[in-house]
């Protein structure tokens, strides 16, 4: 009995000691593999998606890098983007306060609806322009109308469709999306074509609600976290610069084109 009581400390703590050398050693290789995982710029479209047979209502079965892609809004919600409580809910113009704009930018409002941002940048653009870019012709159609009521001669209507943005290249020194960008059926492509519409050093701000909270009273999936987002960005080879929080509601994340795109 009294050797078994003098052997068994030692044997613990050995067993300590090749416990704690096995959690070194695997957090060790951990770090290794992510420090060395290469960045995914150029993902084969044809096997990025999964259709689901069982899925959310709120989606459409698709699912994009373990993500489920929202239904889209149709232009008979048009009412909603334009709600009188907008401002005091959501505070708009603090979105554009933080776009940091140039006089000369060219800005492209992407899934623009019915242009409710567009029409409060595009006054501060006096030697630029917005173009606002949506799949939806009854959209364009509310915006043309608005034009002629405001008197906005910068904003421009663009039609794309659900896998191409249809900018030009290098056109563009801002792409800006409020809560759309989690309703694209094909993310990926679309986010390739607005990276090469960027110019040089051009930004992406993405304004999405804040999928981390259960309390902000959105469908779960028009809401993102800022993990999924940089992680969908990181795909087409954009680089997170900054996450403002200044909205009451959403993530305010800018992102930027690299010198070698």
């Amino acid at each position: 009995m009294k050797r078994l009581e003098l052997i068994l400390p030692n044997q613990i703590r050995k067993f300590s000691l090749v416990s704690i050398a096995g959690i070194i050693l695997i957090a060790v290789i951990g770090w290794w593999l992510s420090a060395n995982q290469p960045e995914i710029t150029n993902l084969d479209s044809s096997k990025i998606y999964e259709q689901r047979v069982n899925h959310s209502p709120d989606g459409i079965g698709k699912y994009y890098m373990g993500r489920e892609i929202a239904k889209v809004m149709g232009h008979t919600g048009a009412g909603w983007l334009e709600r009188p409580s907008r401002e005091l809910e959501e505070q708009p113009s603090k979105i554009v306060s933080a776009l940091d704009l140039k006089p000369n930018d060219v800005v492209a409002d992407i899934g623009v609806g019915t242009g409710y941002l567009s029409f409060l940048i595009a006054p501060l653009l006096t030697q630029g322009k917005v173009l606002a870019v949506d799949i939806q012709p009854e959209m364009l159609e509310i915006i043309q109308d608005s034009k002629q009521k405001k008197k906005i001669t910068n904003v421009e209507p663009i039609l794309a469709t659900i896998d191409n943005p249809n900018l030009p290249a290098q056109s563009i020194d801002l792409a800006l999306m409020v809560d759309a960008y989690h309703e694209f059926a094909y993310p990926y492509e679309v986010m390739q074509g607005i990276v090469k519409a960027l110019k040089p050093g051009g930004r992406v701000v993405l304004v999405e609600y804040r999928g981390e909270n259960p309390f902000i009273m959105i469908k779960n999936l028009h809401k993102m976290t800022q993990k999924q987002v940089q992680k969908e960005m990181q795909a087409v080879g954009l680089a997170w610069r900054e996450t403002k929080n200044l909205l009451p509601q959403q993530h305010l994340m800018v992102f930027a084109k690299q010198a070698s795109q």
